[in-house]
Formats: C-alpha cells, sequence, structure tokens
C-alpha cells in the first residue's frame, strides 16, 4: 500500500508544481507549447510500451497473446466512447470549441478540465496497475514518465484557462480537481489489476491502450496544429528517449 501511495502521491505532486508554474508562463507561444507536449507525447508513448505493452507480454508467456490485442483494442475502444459521449475540448493548449453539439452550454473552464480528465485518469490507472506484478520496476518507471511529463503538460494547460479569462481561484481549483483525479486513477487500476492475476496481462494491455489512444488521438495532432510539427517530432523522440534510456 505504501507504493501505492507514494506514486499517487508523484503523479499528484507533478501535476500540481506543473499548474504552479504554468501561473508564470500565460503567454508561451504555440512554438514552445507544441514541443514541450511532443516532448510529453515521447514520454507517454514510451511509459505504455516499455512499462505496460511489454511487461503485459512477458506476463502472458506467449500463450496469452489474445489478452493483449483485446485489452489494447478495449482500451482504445473505452477512450474513443468516451471521446464522443463527453463534452470537452480538443485543443488543449487553445480555446477553441470542439465541435461537438453539447458542448455549447457548458463553461469552458469545464470542457477543458473535462478534456485534460481524460487523461489524467488513464494515466493514474496506468501507474496503478502495474503494482500488482512481483517486480514493480516497470510500474515505477512508468510513475517516473506520467511524472515527469506530468510538470509541462500541466504547465501549458493551465495557460488557456488563464487567457480565457478564468480567475487564478479557479485556475487552481481545477488543477487541484485534476491531480486528485490521478490519485483515484492510481487506485483504480491497482484494484483492477488485483482482481485475478490471471487477467493481469490484460489491464496492462488495457491502460497501455488507454495512454496510446491519448497520444495518437490528442497530443500528437495537437502538436501538428500549428506549423511547429517538426520541433514537436524532434521533441517526441527525445522524450521517448528519456524514459527508454531511464529504463535501461
Amino acid at each position: 500500500m505504501r507504493e501505492i501511495w507514494l506514486s499517487a502521491a508523484g503523479l499528484c505532486g507533478s501535476t500540481l508544481l506543473g499548474s504552479a508554474i504554468g501561473f508564470f508562463f500565460k503567454g508561451m507561444s504555440h512554438k514552445w507549447q507544441d514541443t514541450v507536449m511532443g516532448y510529453c507525447a515521447g514520454v507517454m508513448l514510451a511509459a505504455s510500451v516499455l512499462g505496460l505493452l511489454v511487461p503485459a507480454m512477458e506476463f502472458a508467456d506467449g500463450g496469452r497473446w489474445w489478452m493483449i490485442l483485446a485489452g489494447v483494442c478495449c482500451g482504445v475502444l473505452f477512450l474513443n466512447l468516451m471521446d464522443v459521449v463527453t463534452p470537452h475540448l480538443h485543443s488543449l493548449t487553445g480555446v477553441d470549441p470542439e465541435e461537438h453539439g453539447h458542448n455549447r452550454n457548458l463553461d469552458k473552464t469545464l470542457l477543458i478540465v473535462l478534456a485534460i480528465a481524460m487523461h489524467k485518469l488513464p494515466e493514474g490507472m496506468a501507474a496503478g496497475v502495474g503494482f500488482n506484478m512481483e517486480d514493480t520496476a516497470d510500474a515505477w518507471s512508468v510513475v517516473l514518465g506520467i511524472s515527469i511529463q506530468n510538470i509541462p503538460e500541466a504547465m501549458i494547460v493551465i495557460a488557456p484557462l488563464l487567457v480565457a479569462g478564468v480567475s487564478r481561484l479557479r485556475a487552481g481549483i481545477a488543477a487541484l480537481v485534476i491531480s486528485l483525479l490521478e490519485i483515484a486513477g492510481v487506485w483504480l487500476g491497482y484494484a483492477l489489476g488485483a482482481i485475478s492475476q490471471m487477467v493481469l496481462p490484460l489491464m496492462l494491455a488495457f491502460v497501455g491502450g488507454l495512454m496510446l489512444y491519448v497520444v495518437s488521438d490528442e497530443m500528437i495532432p495537437e502538436t501538428h496544429s500549428h506549423g511547429y510539427h517538426k520541433y514537436a517530432t524532434y521533441a517526441l523522440m527525445l522524450g521517448f528517449l528519456t524514459i527508454a534510456l531511464a529504463s535501461c
């Protein structure tokens, strides 16, 4: 239990730290936003592959390969469904509304918070599920990767709240709510993974699929939408290498 609380505190604390720094960088250019988000995408990509999918394959031991396929597909389909039914903004570093009709009557602050929440809950689940394995080294690598990317990501998602005219108090409350969601995600992931060791590969693959979906559907398109895709691409590679080398 101590490891679960420590990992939850690390994710929560890194998000709050990044949010606090973000209050001083609300004028960050799209060039820097896309570069930072690209780095975050690379970190998330490495954490999902090296910290979740590879351990899931090793745990499945070849004979249960179908669990990996089913888990990733279920994770992707689950977030795709959430993407359809949950009103939110797709543009995490701007205030352009997403083209869902049910967005019209909702406050932009809530839409941005919901968009970020769709990242944070799966991230917390990804960190928590791996602590059901005997060797928790891979789980800690996931926690490390998510914590690293939480700081710059939180910096640049606070900006649209401030630009939209949201008070610093409301932005701070939103940051607190978002960080608490990661704590909930850690415990949810741990609980799902603890159901049975037999389905642990399935759960690891499921949260791996969640993270892959977030990277591909939200983060990479966002970094390529302002003309600075080359910077974002190089930053993604650097982020991936950061976690890959840290896991060696």
